[in-house]
């Protein structure tokens, strides 16, 4: 049992801060500066006859701005707030003067709840501590009734434990990401070793035909070594799509744009229509299979999310050396407006592909379009 515990405790004190905290934007520092004002308005005009009113709100306003680092250093705004408090003690044993409670004091509880929210684990213990310490401290020292006591200790507690709860729902959603991008970039991976298995198949039998003829037949055998240099060519670009992705026993679309074409339908739900170029016959492997997959994945988001949408439009053009698909529906709300996972996926296969992609409502609740655009040079 205490090797339990111990392992537990050991666990939360290495626990790492999040990855996903930002620093301080325009709604922070305009927070502040609120807060600020409704403290002033509150001893000035709300309640002037608070007692030593003056000395609660400077107290106030020395550790309000600790609050504009709470994400990226949330160990600085407890720092704050205990100094403040240990400065406020001081002055009451010298002078005699208790300063009353602010009500805008209430903000403090940002201080709890971005401890566990933002901080490492050792620095989460610590900040708790001296915060409970301060905390504990002024409910015991003022004439309180137990049921403000408890009242206020348990605010403080819901604070700590909102903070941990969305830790812990961004850190589960943040492994979901992370395994649609891997799951995505697994698919791009076979799809690739499926193009370069028959690359390497061409070179294996233009080398060998090359060898039997040499002897005899000179220029035969240049014609053999320049169908290897082609094939080579074609397999370097090919592999040099993805690095570092790993294999899986998924089923590779056989005839992307045939797929492609499949996704039309008129039967129930929003009609669907594809619309293909006639030069992409002579698309790479890896591109056809990109196409299909993202527009099977926004077609179904069209048809999974789009209110009262009619009609999925889908649009494959090529442009130079680019090809483009356009994934249109005339729906209402976002198409995107489920787990999110679709469209990073889609996102994902594309930027693996040096290429880009965008989603986006046409008009305010009208309408929603995917964008992808994949270049053609480089995948040759």
């Amino acid at each position: 049992m205490l090797a339990q515990v111990r392992s537990a405790a050991l666990s939360v004190w290495r626990l790492p801060a999040p990855l996903d905290a930002r620093p301080a934007g325009r709604l922070d520092y305009a927070f502040v500066v609120v807060a600020a004002v409704v403290a002033v308005i509150e001893v000035t005009l709300v309640n002037p006859d608070l007692e030593g009113r003056w000395l609660a709100l400077t107290s106030f306003l020395a550790w309000l701005p600790s609050l504009l680092v709470r994400r990226t250093a949330p160990l600085v705004p407890a720092g704050a707030f205990v100094v403040v408090a240990a400065a406020l003690r001081v002055v009451e044993w010298t002078t005699g003067e208790v300063p009353g409670d602010l009500g805008t004091a209430v903000v403090a509880l940002l201080i709890p709840y971005s401890l566990t929210r933002w901080a490492g684990g050792k620095d989460a213990v610590t900040g708790l501590f001296l915060f409970f310490f301060v905390a504990g401290s002024s409910l015991l020292s003022q004439d309180l009734p137990a049921a403000d006591r408890i009242g206020g200790t348990s605010v403080v507690v819901a604070a700590v434990a909102l903070g941990a709860a969305v830790r812990a729902r961004s850190m589960l959603r943040a492994r979901q990401l992370d395994d649609v991008r891997r799951d995505e970039r697994e698919r791009l991976a076979r799809d690739l070793h499926d193009t370069v298995a028959h690359h390497l198949t061409a070179i294996a039998i233009s080398a060998q035909a090359g060898l039997a003829v040499a002897e005899h037949e000179p220029a035969a055998a240049t014609d053999a070594l320049r169908r290897i240099d082609e094939e080579a060519t074609r397999t370097l670009a090919e592999t040099r799509k993805v690095l570092r992705v790993l294999r899986t026993d998924d089923e590779a679309p056989g005839r992307p744009l045939a797929d492609l074409l499949g996704l039309a339908s008129g039967g129930p739900g929003p009609m669907v229509t594809v619309a293909l170029d006639d030069d992409l016959d002579d698309l790479p492997p890896t591109i056809a299979a990109a196409l299909q997959r993202i527009a099977q994945e926004a077609v179904a988001n069209a048809r999974r999310h789009a209110r009262d949408a009619t009609f999925v439009q889908v649009r494959v053009t090529r442009e130079d050396d680019r090809v483009r698909l356009v994934v249109t529906d005339d729906g209402r709300g976002s198409a995107g407006s489920g787990d999110g996972f679709g469209i990073v996926g889609m996102t994902e296969r594309a930027t693996l592909l040096g290429g880009h992609l965008e989603a986006g409502s046409l008009a305010p609740l009208v309408g929603w379009r995917v964008t992808a655009t994949l270049p053609l040079e480089e995948a040759r």
